[in-house]
């Protein structure tokens, strides 16, 4: 039985910006990304509710693409005191090591700085923030197809055992064994 909803990718995602030049020239500079359609209204769409804005789409390759709204006659945009910084961010992948290395050594060159490399086990990845306060990360994978394989064996395993517990699952902890090996042979 096939699913009713036959999905074929995400179409875009949608964040909210400062400045819509500011943002579209910062991901054209530091990224590589390119800016490809702007729609403006001062009605919106699906609701009629006016509300004048700019919505800018930018390529972030592989058909992804990143979009964002400045809202000029909405409240400064904020950030859910609630939740931590490092939760909500947008992942960008990039495609080897040698690449998230080269892109870190772009981006600080930019005057920005940028956390990382952090091992996650079959990933690496940077961190930084760009001008709206947005975390960005850039990853690479480097896990093998069996290690992807046994994550995607446990992981309902993990899903069950949190739901029940609120406490961490240890069926990938070797995850972090990987990454602490790696660690400790470079120190």
């Amino acid at each position: 039985m096939t699913h009713p909803v036959n999905l074929s990718g995400i179409h875009h995602a949608a964040y909210r910006c400062k400045d819509a030049r500011e943002t579209v020239e910062w991901y054209a500079r530091v990224l590589g990304m390119t800016y490809t359609t702007a729609f403006a209204e001062d009605h919106v769409p699906s609701t009629g509710e006016y509300d004048p804005y700019m919505h800018v789409f930018l390529d972030a390759g592989n058909g992804n693409i990143l979009a964002f709204f400045e809202l000029p006659n909405q409240p400064e945009m904020g950030k859910d005191p609630n939740t931590p910084e490092w939760v909500q961010h947008l992942a960008l992948k990039v495609p080897s090591e040698e690449a998230l290395l080269a892109a870190k050594a772009h981006i600080e060159a930019q005057g920005i700085d940028v956390l990382g490399p952090t091992h996650h086990g079959i990933f690496k990845s940077i961190y930084f923030f760009d001008p709206n306060g947005h975390r960005v990360e850039l990853a690479a994978d480097i896990g093998t197809s069996e290690q992807y394989e046994e994550l995607a064996r446990v992981a309902p395993v993990m899903l069950e055992e949190w739901s029940q517990t609120k406490k961490a699952p240890r069926h990938a902890d070797w995850l972090h064994e990987i990454a602490r090996a790696e660690h400790a042979a470079k120190g």
